[in-house]
């Protein structure tokens, strides 16, 4: 697939989705949510894919929204819909990315600001670089984080440090954020591409239903009684018994061998 503000590939069951907008620190615009939105398609629909790796060219991330974006201008004096902006362009980029049908890594190079920083939380995996670093700076503009900011803050990390990262809009080094909670793991840059490498090819070749249904049920979880959750592992436990990389995983553990799982 040629894109402009994108780069995408395939290749060993690993999808790799790079925002490439380096010069504007991969911010979004609405050519890249409409290019994102078919590359997401794409892996969606894609059986070979087992694993989808979103990363940023250059030395960010992404840092949240362009705001010379021509989606954020000002219109005969009218001030732009910024809701309707969120409704249509990020509401369902993190939806999309919460319900894809593989799991996600989201591979932090550099700062990860405003939705930016959001969307590679709403990855399932979030890796970064011991140079990077989260922001959630809406409060400098006189806005509150979007993107599902609101959401994976204080689920991550307790209200009363989401409140204070949301507030005062201070930066969160990546070693920092690790040690909270809000992402998995931060790394020596100099190991950074390895290490994604190594996570993405370990998730590529693990039982991919099961791993999308793991997530489904976590984030079920904060709104589920204990007894909602039970039924709801029982059900996915019903339906991952008879897949066939249920069976692959009980013969090699009798078979003393690794399994090969095909996602299936």
């Amino acid at each position: 697939m040629n894109f402009n503000t994108l780069h995408f590939n395939v290749d060993a069951g690993i999808a790799r989705l790079s925002l490439n907008r380096p010069d504007k620190l991969n911010s979004f615009t609405g050519e890249m949510h409409a290019e994102l939105r078919t590359a997401l398609d794409q892996v969606q629909v894609d059986e070979k894919i087992r694993v989808l790796v979103l990363s940023g060219n250059g030395r960010a991330f992404c840092a949240g929204q362009d705001l010379a974006d021509p989606e954020m201008s000002t219109v005969d004096g009218k001030m732009p819909d910024i809701g309707n902006l969120v409704e249509r362009n990020y509401k369902p980029l993190v939806l999309r990315l919460q319900n894809l049908r593989v799991p996600t890594l989201a591979a932090v190079n550099g700062i990860a600001a405003g939705a930016g920083a959001s969307v590679a939380l709403a990855c399932d995996l979030v890796v970064a670089t011991k140079s990077a670093s989260f922001l959630q700076a809406f409060s400098k503009i006189g806005l509150l984080p979007d993107t599902g900011g609101t959401w994976f803050l204080p689920q991550r990390v307790g209200m009363a440090r989401a409140m204070g990262l949301a507030l005062l809009a201070d930066k969160l080094t990546a070693a920092k954020a690790a040690e909270w909670g809000l992402i998995w793991e931060c790394v020596e840059d100099a190991d950074f591409a390895a290490r994604i490498d190594a996570l993405a090819v370990q998730l590529a070749n693990l039982p991919t239903k099961a791993l999308v249904r793991t997530r489904q049920a976590m984030h079920a979880a904060p709104g589920h009684t204990l007894e909602q959750q039970l039924s709801m592992e029982g059900g996915f436990m019903r339906e991952l018994g008879w897949s066939a990389d249920y069976a692959e995983g009980v013969n090699a553990f009798m078979e003393k061998r690794a399994p090969k799982f095909t996602g299936q």
